[in-house]
């Protein structure tokens, strides 16, 4: 039997990313082959100590290790409701250790632009470039992003742009559904606290999860809808991800079209 010949270098990498192995957690590499040739460390002689005393059972064989979904999305829901400006929600949310994405990610990743703006865009998740900058939309899409924005005049001096997520699922999954609802409590307090004219859902998990639809993102682009800003209501708009477009040129004419009645609401 001829054996299958050994993977490349190519090849290997080509796993690690499919993999979601895309970044590096220690500064020098380590080389684990080497790590088993070595010899086995020498045992070590522990000194005579007294008889062991009774001790508490740690907090992860009590269950206190992370909360239940429904305790974090609790949790979530009265930290947001406290902040009264984006840097003490900024604050709150370096803090918050409801969320286990937070244990992987490599920052936090809140938002970029200017707070005063009329206009808010709202994404899904940060991916990788993001999760290294610390910012939102830093990637190939987000530079699509600042394409069709400054095709209406915007830039990110004049908008605000920020996700639902705001920590990186590992490897770029998608977030699950109790992922969502734990951070929903703190997205949607930043809407309110932005409190733009104009709220534009990138793709169809943002559109979803702030406008409460199940219809696609086919159906709900170029439709305006009601966001409710804690009292005050928002004229919000979907249309497609950036990163959609790029897997799907064809569809930039759509959400050209999207653009223009943007620029004519707040025109008007």
């Amino acid at each position: 039997m001829i054996p299958e010949p050994a993977p490349t270098v190519r090849e290997l990498l080509a796993f690690y990313l499919e993999a979601g192995v895309d970044c590096a957690l220690a500064e020098e590499p380590i080389d684990r082959l080497a790590e088993l040739d070595a010899p086995p460390p020498a045992p070590r002689v522990a000194p005579p100590v007294e008889a062991p005393r009774p001790v508490a059972a740690p907090a992860a064989m009590r269950g206190e290790a992370t909360p239940a979904p429904d305790i974090a999305i609790a949790s979530a829901r009265e930290a947001a409701r406290t902040a009264p400006t984006l840097e003490a929600l900024r604050e709150l949310m370096q803090s918050f250790e409801g969320c286990a994405l937070k244990h992987t990610a490599t920052r936090l990743v809140f938002a970029d632009g200017n707070p005063q703006a009329r206009i808010m865009f709202v994404g899904e998740a940060p991916g990788r470039d993001e999760d290294i900058e610390g910012l939102p939309f830093v990637g190939r899409s987000g530079k699509l992003l600042d394409l069709m924005i400054g095709a209406i005049g915007l830039n990110r001096s004049t908008a605000y742009i920020a996700n639902v997520i705001p920590w990186r699922p590992p490897g770029n999954r998608t977030p699950t559904p109790q992922e969502t609802q734990i951070c929903l409590p703190f997205i949607q307090r930043q809407i309110e606290l932005v409190n733009p004219d104009v709220l534009v859902t990138l793709g169809n998990p943002s559109t979803q999860t702030l406008l409460g639809t199940r219809e696609g993102i086919m159906r709900t682009r170029g439709r305006w809808f009601d966001y409710d800003a804690g009292g005050r209501t928002i004229r919000a708009l979907p249309t497609f991800h950036p990163a959609y477009l790029l897997r799907s040129p064809s569809y930039k004419r759509l959400a050209w079209q999207d653009l223009r009645a943007i620029a004519k609401v707040l025109a008007g």
